[in-house]
């Protein structure tokens, strides 16, 4: 699994002009999923972005998690984030799972941070067509890739 995550002030995403989640203080995660994913990738990562220290304590230092300091979570499935452009110009999306494979472990990381964060998060609407809006607060954007944990 591939995550760019990052930290906004706000975020929101809309499916045929209508919002379907929304956010203020937290993380916006872009998920990319490939057929090499499993349970210990979802458990991993989810782990990981909840304990991630990238929001500002008192003295304004990176020490808080999204715990600490309470914020929200909006996922969106990303297909696009495994996308190889070592040839040509138009990128393939070969190692990208599909839908059988993908709907489930996305379903499965949505329960995972749920159940981390004792609340629902937000999500896009896989597959759909959507338009995301953000304000990446610092900017903070972090990348994470479950087959590079070690």
């Amino acid at each position: 699994m591939i995550a760019v995550i990052q930290r906004v002030s706000e975020s929101s995403v809309k499916v045929d002009g209508q919002v379907k989640g929304q956010i203020e203080l937290g993380l916006m995660v872009l998920l990319g999923i490939e057929d090499a994913d499993g349970q210990e990738d979802v458990e991993w990562l989810s782990n990981k972005i909840v304990n991630l220290r990238i929001f500002p304590d008192e003295g304004g230092v990176m020490n808080k998690s999204l715990l600490d300091c309470e914020g929200d979570i909006l996922l969106i499935s990303q297909f696009t984030l495994h996308a190889s452009t070592k040839k040509g110009n138009r990128p393939s999306y070969i190692k990208a799972a599909k839908p059988d494979i993908a709907i489930p472990l996305y379903e499965k990381v949505i329960a995972t941070l749920e159940s981390l964060l004792g609340r629902p998060i937000q999500t896009g609407e896989f597959g759909a067509d959507m338009k995301v809006s953000l304000t990446n607060d610092g900017p903070v954007t972090i990348h994470i890739d479950t087959k590079n944990r070690v």
